[in-house]
């Protein structure tokens, strides 16, 4: 179990880092609002033609816990992306990457605040570790260039963003009983009807841009792999191995998007890029060897 839960975590951020990459890259090519919206009709419509059977046999469950999944929808995949996308115009890459990586600290103090669920040493040594691999690749190796960050309401709205999925992520243990399918595509209803109000008001401010052909690109992607394969395997992962246990996989997702970077946008690799990868990854092999008995944690 923990071996496919790793795996699903990895392709996670795998594809979480990538999409921070499609959003600096969509920045001129269609607008955050719109972005958000178009992915999700992307990521509905595929859920129609090949997960109404399963919607339908769930339905009773669906419709008993409709708010509820709804609100998954709202939080979880729209409002986190919305503020996601909003705040890479406005403050830089280097700066987002170190806000994502406080998402996992805030799942501990979460569940510490909310279920006494108590972080192991090993754990907050491995969150530790791990965060210094982000550092490392936040300041390109040089850490007197994190003195000279500036923080701006693009900052603030990361900020927002990190609280937003370190709660909903902890939210997830209340989850009903649903067969990933329609777990996936109830709130990810509510995910449009949430981003509809958001597109309207940007069209309203005159500051909607439509996709062209590389903002389709990068609505497609979205659509398909961080809208609906991330969230079916992150799900999945914070089910087999606990909140705690999964969110600490959230801090390969800025090593995935530089490597990703270099890859497609042409970004020059360096050997603080692989000791950043090390450091993280074990980070996350000392907070599992040390995690606590509680395998949910």
């Amino acid at each position: 179990m923990n071996t496919r839960a790793y795996f699903y975590l990895c392709v996670t951020s795998l594809f979480w880092g990538a999409n921070s990459v499609a959003g600096k890259i969509a920045v001129g090519h269609v607008s955050p609002m719109v972005l958000t919206t178009f992915r999700w009709i992307v990521a509905l419509t595929i859920i129609l033609v090949l997960m109404t059977p399963q919607v339908k046999r769930d339905w009773p469950v669906i419709r008993k816990h409709w708010l509820q999944l709804l609100l998954y929808g709202v939080f979880g995949f729209t409002a986190f992306n919305a503020l996601l996308y909003t705040a890479l115009g406005y403050t830089s890459a280097i700066n987002a990457v170190i806000e994502q990586a406080g998402i996992p600290m805030l799942i501990f103090v979460f569940n510490f605040l909310l279920f006494r669920i108590q972080a192991s040493i090993a754990q907050v040594v491995g969150f530790t570790v791990t965060l210094v691999g982000v550092l490392v690749t936040a300041a390109h190796g040089e850490f007197s260039a994190l003195a000279e960050l500036e923080f701006n309401f693009g900052d603030a709205l990361m900020l927002l963003a990190c609280i937003v999925y370190a709660a909903y992520t902890v939210s997830l243990r209340w989850k009903p009983a649903l067969h990933w399918q329609s777990f996936i595509a109830a709130p990810a209803f509510g995910a449009l009807l949430s981003a509809i109000p958001l597109f309207f008001w940007e069209l309203s401010r005159d500051a909607a841009i439509f996709p062209d052909t590389t903002g389709w690109m990068v609505v497609l992607y979205a659509g398909i792999f961080p809208s609906l394969l991330s969230q079916v395997l992150y799900v999945r992962g914070v089910e087999m191995i606990g909140a705690n246990r999964a969110g600490l996989f959230i801090n390969a997702i800025p090593v995935f998007g530089t490597l990703l970077s270099v890859l497609l946008i042409g970004e020059t690799i360096h050997g603080f890029h692989f000791a950043a990868l090390l450091l993280v990854l074990g980070g996350i092999a000392i907070a599992e060897w040390g995690r606590p008995k509680e395998t949910k944690a």
